[in-house]
């Protein structure tokens, strides 16, 4: 490819407000253009790298029993309907009638779509087990778009879907995936990948990862122990609460507190550690109406931790099979009886309040809890004396330094970006879809599922995050555009001469087989050497008159600093002898231990 004609041009500038420094770069790298918010264009630069991306991803997945197919974005609402997402899923979900006026919808991922085949080509278990996969655009109608390709409105991604007739064969493809996913990530230059257990969220099932890319620019926090190597997300991370110690229960106590609507003001007035006092958080959230029912009913949680710990939301709705939750409304909270900033549950009694309360403050005597009074506290609030809970869960979130779940030791919290996900579906679409095979003595069972991702845009944005310098980007062999960036610069009264010498080369390298962007313009050398640097193909050739009295071509990869001249003879063979150095550089190591599937998948 001559970049005389390349679409795309490099940018000096790009808006200011831009928040990561890979979606900076590939901009002004002319990688891709905003179309609209969350809606990228790939440019050709762009297309090369993520077709490359998607061929690391076709050859791991058929590696493992893969077979791709096809399926369409625009589903009819049936099929989610027949599931309950259809009502389970927010505005995320992009609903539309189409000019029947039959409901429809953008599909953001593709259960109900496999199910639907499913139960249509799949009978006996002599078909099982079997791995389908797609790699295709999805579209989530996101609220905030950020980050260029980091969260978006409409993305790629590769989803593989497994079935099986079996738990232990749901278990041997979710750890074929976990496998997999390490040897792609790795494949692309992307080391800094750790799998941590995740919530099961809106895909539904009882075990779950993600694979995130660690790094602050990412929205995700990960729990981690270096100790023992437990990592989590914090939506579902675990930790060793404290046992507090025995103490008989001590009278009930008014006292007043004007102006104290903090647990840190509390614990300051009362001279006692928060670790002594409730916390009563408030949200709006749609539960289910009775226990297993579809339909749902509108309430106000009162969410209550220790005053030392902070309530997880995802741990709330999963311990509340919330549809949605939010921050209640102070009115909605007055209504119910209680005083923001002095609330308990001490002495409320209505059936639009639901009180949820972590395991911890069940475990804690003698709390400093509020009144429901402006300016009061109570002392020596006790769990089962003086109020009860709806539900008694896990809700607290865990912290940096606390105490590992499985070792005891430390956490460390982090940032991260997800790329993937894999789930242990089981038999939740199966079920609700009727998607069901005959085993050998003739009985009907629901097939057991499995879903596994990997978002394509996200994983080049990773890319571009994690291989530049202050000059551009640092594209790995594996997945950058082209191979060689060839420069030649043609001035002066060797001008002509140059130009038949680096048009020559640039066939050579052609015939070759080596991938090449010929920087053919006529702009000068600094501009030609800092869009090389900026693009970030691997290797750069140049052709000028300095290299040539040098000896020949000067030849240098992009992750170093300097370049040596090889003999415009040897110029292909000393590129091809570059390439497959950088192509064994990035040879994937061994991935970590699997996950303990089948511990998670029978204790859960």
């Amino acid at each position: 490819m001559r970049l005389s004609h390349l679409f795309g041009q490099v940018l000096r500038n790009v808006p200011q407000d831009i928040e990561t420094e890979s979606h900076r770069l590939l901009l002004r790298a002319a990688y891709v253009r905003p179309l609209a918010s969350g809606i990228f264009s790939l440019l050709p630069l762009g297309l090369r790298s993520v077709r490359k991306i998607e061929s690391i991803i076709r050859e791991e997945m058929n590696g493992i029993g893969g077979q791709e197919l096809n399926l369409p974005v625009v589903h009819p609402a049936e099929l989610w309907k027949e599931t309950g997402r259809w009502h389970e899923i927010g505005e995320e979900l992009l609903r539309f009638k189409d000019r029947f006026g039959r409901d429809m919808v953008l599909g953001m991922t593709h259960e109900e779509v496999v199910a639907d085949l499913t139960r249509r080509e799949v009978q006996s278990y002599r078909q099982l087990p079997m791995l389908v996969y797609q790699i295709q655009t999805k579209y989530r109608d996101e609220p905030r778009a950020r980050a260029g390709l980091l969260r978006v409105r409409e993305f790629v991604m590769k989803d593989s879907y497994s079935l099986d007739a079996d738990q232990a064969g749901l278990e041997r493809q979710y750890e074929a995936h976990y496998h997999a996913y390490y040897r792609i990530f790795a494949r692309m230059g992307l080391r800094n990948i750790v799998a941590v257990k995740s919530d099961t969220g809106m895909m539904g099932g009882k075990v779950a990862h993600e694979f995130m890319f660690l790094s602050e620019i990412g929205e995700d926090t990960i729990a981690i122990c270096d100790n023992c190597k437990y990592s989590s997300n914090l939506q579902v991370a675990q930790f060793r609460k404290p046992s507090p110690p025995a103490e008989g229960l001590l009278p009930l106590e008014r006292v007043a507190t004007p102006e104290t609507t903090t647990i840190e003001r509390l614990a300051s007035r009362l001279a006692i550690p928060s670790a002594r006092t409730g916390k009563a958080v408030f949200y709006a959230a749609a539960v289910p109406a009775a226990p297993g029912s579809s339909d749902t009913r509108e309430v106000v949680i009162m969410a209550l931790v220790r005053g030392d710990m902070e309530v997880n939301e995802a741990k709330l709705a999963k311990a509340t099979r919330a549809r949605w939750l939010k921050p209640a409304a102070v009115p909605s909270i007055l209504e119910l009886g209680a005083v923001p900033g002095y609330a308990s549950p001490v002495g409320l009694d209505d059936p639009r309040l639901l009180v949820v309360a972590d395991d911890l403050v069940q475990a804690s005597p003698n709390l400093v809890v509020g009144a429901n009074a402006e300016g009061f506290h109570l002392r020596n609030a006790n769990y089962g004396r003086d109020y009860q809970a709806h539900v008694v869960a896990d809700i607290a979130s865990a912290f940096a330094g606390a105490a590992c779940p499985q070792c005891g030791q430390p956490l460390r919290l982090t940032r991260g970006v997800e790329l993937g996900n894999i789930f242990q579906l089981g038999t939740r679409y199966s079920e609700a879809m009727g998607a069901v095979f005959l085993d050998e003595t003739g009985h009907q069972h629901p097939i057991i599922m499995g879903s596994y991702g990997i978002g394509v845009g996200r994983t080049l944005a990773c890319i571009a995050e994690a291989c530049r310098d202050s000059r551009g980007l640092i594209m790995p062999i594996s997945v950058a555009p082209f191979d060689v960036h060839f420069v030649q610069l043609a001035t002066g009264t060797e001008g002509e001469n140059i130009r038949a010498l680096a048009d020559a080369l640039y066939d050579e390298l052609r015939a070759a087989g080596v991938d090449t962007l010929f920087d053919d313009r006529d702009v000068s050398p600094g501009s030609k050497f800092a869009d090389a640097d900026l693009i970030g193909v691997p290797v750069r050739l140049t052709l000028s008159p300095r290299s040539i009295k040098d000896g020949g071509v000067e030849l240098k990869r992009r992750d170093q600093e300097q370049g040596t001249v090889v003999p415009r003879a040897e110029a292909v063979s000393a590129v091809r002898k570059v390439l497959t150095e950088l192509r064994r550089e990035i040879a994937p190591p061994a991935p970590p231990a699997p996950p303990a599937v089948r511990a998670e998948s029978r204790s859960t």
